[in-house]
């Protein structure tokens, strides 16, 4: 359990790295596809720190199920209990799931875009994608608008 709080930390804080990595570089390759620009190093670094922070959130996130005590909870049960309970099926089982799925929409998102030899099919598949990883991301993160609230700012 020692190493619960300091992992908790990592996760909740670098969310924020995820949410501005992941506006930035939407944000540019919208104005790259709309504007008909090159796609340049900025574009292609800004869609590997997203990229980048969403990997980093899954290994976090992924240490986090095996060392919390939901995740412990999920592991212990049958299952059962843990999917009766709202807050302990977010956590073990929504969570989860919707953020691999977002971290897979962003890692497409990055294949495809850098497979494309068109610049502005470069831009668009980024776009898409980009924005598909990001909306999973704001969807699953426990804001308590739609799943269980948690602090903003773990401290």
């Amino acid at each position: 359990m020692y190493l619960y709080q300091p992992v908790l930390l990592l996760h909740s804080w670098t969310r924020w790295l995820v949410l501005l990595f992941g506006l930035i570089a939407i944000f540019r390759a919208f104005v790259g596809w709309q504007g008909r620009k090159p796609y340049v190093g900025a574009d292609n670094g800004m869609g590997a720190a997203f990229v980048g922070s969403m990997h980093l959130q899954l290994l976090l996130g992924i240490i986090l199920y095996f060392i919390s005590p939901v995740g412990i909870k999920a592991f212990e049960t049958a299952g059962s209990a843990v999917m009766k309970d709202p807050t302990s099926r977010f956590f073990a089982v929504e969570h989860l799931v919707g953020m691999l799925l977002a971290v897979i929409a962003a890692q497409v998102g990055r294949t495809l875009s850098k497979k494309a030899a068109d610049p502005v099919l470069k831009h668009k598949k980024a776009f898409t994608w980009f924005l598909i990883a990001l909306i999973l991301v704001l969807i699953m993160i426990p804001w308590g608008i739609w799943n269980p609230a948690r602090p903003v700012f773990h401290l």
